[in-house]
């Protein structure tokens, strides 16, 4: 008999991290220099740019109803997150379980990621998640299901344009999801729903604000908000175009970085990867799927591209969360729609199985609230984010201090 996962215990977790999400945007959204923010002040009043979709709307709401910016934005940030735990909690409850899927979802480059490096909290992935979700959770044969990628690759793009990277690893799920064997109509119709989004990112990446837009945006901001257009604003004016984005990581490279990430990638996502190696396609006919037994390399090979994202930018704590929700997003909603067949007898194989009882509830709780990787990519890699949240909390409800 195949085991659910115990819902109670996924709907205590998730409920615990969204409260203490909503306790650190509250005192986060006060921080004058606080990186979230600034990357919703983003806004189209000097014309059109990356990023500045979300900030917009944040402008506009805050203007008909008379609002602080700072407080429109965190009650914005408030509502994403509900709406993505109401949602990821759809997609958890009721997954069929085991020892490694318990593993992936734990994982401290997951769920909890955000809650314990909060420099990260809330920032505009967190909307990208969402819209994907509600993507996920359409029926398969719903007839929204194909057109309302459509609407996700252009909202996703407006809101965080270097969501073009994973675009390979999503039409992987759509091969799955709409059993495409060859290079047909389907699959046309396929690459012509995601090319809005595709050819939106190369005009935004192609025509940066100038001097003076960058001026009339920060104008607004400052007269009409209070607001300085500081760090991921600021820098739509001196890290603009493609060639500065890949410079500005010049001379941060180092063995000990590459080292360092190459563990925590192999390390965080060890258990998803097991999951992967041990699952096939219901078709052994699918395009691009049909020369390998499992899905573990076609999944290496779409997210691949991702390796721009980690050349181009300075997060590479938060790159690491990105890749692995949409990658585990991806699994968990094939797993649980039978898109993908899991082999439990070769899963079981695993030296993991052998560890049980008490041995198993240690390594658990080391795997999963043991460590994090920190925002930045010469941040070393943080300890103890089971013991650390719980401490900042306490700290800033008596001291004011984190």
């Amino acid at each position: 008999m195949k085991q659910k996962i115990k819902n109670k215990y996924i709907l205590i977790y998730l409920i615990i991290l969204l409260f203490l999400s909503y306790f650190f945007l509250y005192f986060k959204h006060q921080v004058g220099n606080d990186s979230t923010i600034s990357e919703w002040l983003i806004n189209y009043e000097g014309g059109f740019t990356r990023r500045g979709f979300t900030g917009q709307g944040m402008v506009l709401l805050s203007r008909f109803f008379d609002l602080e910016l700072r407080w429109t934005i965190f009650l914005s940030q408030s509502f994403f997150c509900t709406f993505y735990f109401i949602l990821l909690w759809h997609l958890l409850k009721n997954l069929q379980t085991n020892k490694i899927l318990n593993l992936s979802i734990f994982t401290p480059i997951f769920i909890l990621y955000p809650v314990a490096e909060i420099e990260v909290l809330a920032r505009k992935e967190i909307i990208v998640f969402t819209f994907f979700l509600i993507y996920l959770l359409i029926p398969s044969n719903h007839t929204l299901k194909n057109y309302s990628i459509i609407l996700f690759s252009l909202v996703s793009v407006l809101v965080w344009e270097p969501i073009i990277f994973f675009f390979p690893l999503i039409f992987l799920y759509l091969i799955i999801e709409n059993r495409i064997e060859k290079i047909n109509l389907n699959f046309l119709k396929l690459i012509l729903f995601m090319t809005p989004g595709i050819l939106l990112s190369i005009y935004m990446a192609t025509n940066p604000l100038n001097a003076n837009e960058w001026k009339v945006m920060a104008s607004v901001l400052k007269n009409e908000f209070g607001e300085s257009c500081y760090m991921s604003c600021g820098l739509l004016k001196t890290k603009s175009t493609i060639i500065q984005q890949f410079q500005g990581n010049t001379g941060k490279y180092s063995f000990e970085v590459i080292f360092r990430y190459s563990l925590i990638v192999l390390i965080g996502f060890y258990p998803i990867s097991l999951l992967l190696k041990n699952c096939t396609t219901k078709s052994k006919k699918l395009f691009f799927f049909r020369n390998f037994k499992n899905l573990l390399t076609p999944f290496c090979i779409a997210i691949s591209p991702v390796i721009l994202l980690f050349a181009m930018g300075y997060d590479w704590g938060r790159w690491v969360n990105i890749s692995y929700v949409i990658s585990a997003l991806i699994v968990f909603s094939l797993l649980k729609n039978e898109k993908i067949n899991l082999n439990t007898v070769l899963l079981k194989q695993n030296f993991l199985y052998k560890i049980k009882g008490k041995m198993f509830v240690i390594l658990f709780i080391i795997f999963c609230f043991g460590w994090n990787p920190k925002t930045v990519m010469l941040g070393d890699v943080a300890s103890f984010p089971g013991y650390r949240i719980p401490v900042k909390v306490i700290n800033k409800v008596f001291t004011g201090e984190y």
